[in-house]
């Protein structure tokens, strides 16, 4: 792909995409890439996808799945139904090992959405979204995990694997894919040029011309994403956070994070804190 592409930056760990839910039914998007799972499950229609150099046709009952970092898109020649799905690894450290150490060979799967266990998760996934707020409670995240793992259980074995590397991947999604696993070091782009043999200058002109952003703004991204689940999940102080994500200073970190999410640690935090308490009690009423 000569083409330029957009790095996404998501946000939330779980997106669901639903025909009622799209403004647009037709399968089409430019080349794009982030470090979350993106699969989609085609009900009726047909489409073709890209992921990295691989064209794969999709058809009614076919899922379309890319892992983390790669460049993927899709063509649409008439309005489609279908489910998509987009979701952080994070959500399923089982894989991560996979995710960051391999690549299928095509995205698609032949008619995985027509297989009755695959198709009862992906019914569930859709209708645990369905419910509104209020209705949602404590355990709703862990059910969506659940049926993820249940579901990338019985995907993956369907995929065929090879061993990332430079060569077979291209050089963005190997530098994308160190810095994910790497970001809480003290990434520079002269220890990128160390670590992936290709020139730091090529390496920075790839991120400015192709992503569209500079490399440490990049890092930040990823930093920040990981702080948000330490200040959710843990009580470890904000000092702390930022040390074990890769901030150099407190006040770094406090800048990137207002930056990228609009608001201070702290206030994320609180904001959040209140969120979750909130649906703790609906669940016990």
């Amino acid at each position: 792909m000569s083409q330029s592409f957009l790095y996404e930056d998501k946000k939330n760990e779980l997106y669901i995409g639903t025909p009622k839910s799209r403004k647009r039914c037709r399968l089409q998007c430019v080349p794009h890439l982030h470090r979350h799972l993106e699969m989609v499950y085609m009900i009726n229609g047909d489409s073709v996808g890209y992921a990295d150099t691989v064209r794969a046709e999709i058809h009614s009952g076919d899922i379309f799945l890319t892992f983390p970092n790669q460049i993927h898109f899709y063509e649409s020649f008439a309005p489609e139904t279908y489910y998509i799905f987009i979701f952080s690894p994070d959500m399923l450290p089982e894989f991560s090992e996979i995710f960051s150490l391999s690549s299928p060979q095509s995205p698609i799967i032949k008619n995985a959405g027509l297989q009755p266990e695959i198709k009862a998760l992906l019914t569930a996934l859709v209708e645990n979204e369905k419910q509104g707020a209020e209705q949602k409670n404590a355990f709703s995240k862990n059910l969506q995990r659940g049926y993820l793992l249940s579901l990338l259980s019985l995907l993956i074995p369907q995929m065929e694997l090879e061993q990332l590397s430079i060569s077979d991947s291209g050089a963005l999604r190997a530098i994308v894919s160190y810095c994910t696993s790497n970001f809480s070091e003290n990434l520079s782009l002269s220890l990128l040029e160390e670590k992936l043999h290709l020139n730091k200058y090529y390496i920075s002109h790839l991120f400015s011309k192709k992503l569209g952003l500079r490399f440490n703004d990049y890092i930040n991204s990823l930093r920040v994403s990981e702080a948000c689940r330490y200040l959710l999940n843990t009580d470890n102080s904000i000092t702390e956070i930022s040390e074990t994500v890769g901030f150099n200073t407190q006040r770094t970190f406090n800048r990137a994070f207002i930056k990228a999410m609009g608001l201070t640690p702290g206030e994320y935090r609180k904001k959040n804190f209140l969120n979750v308490t909130k649906q703790q009690k609906g669940a016990l009423t």
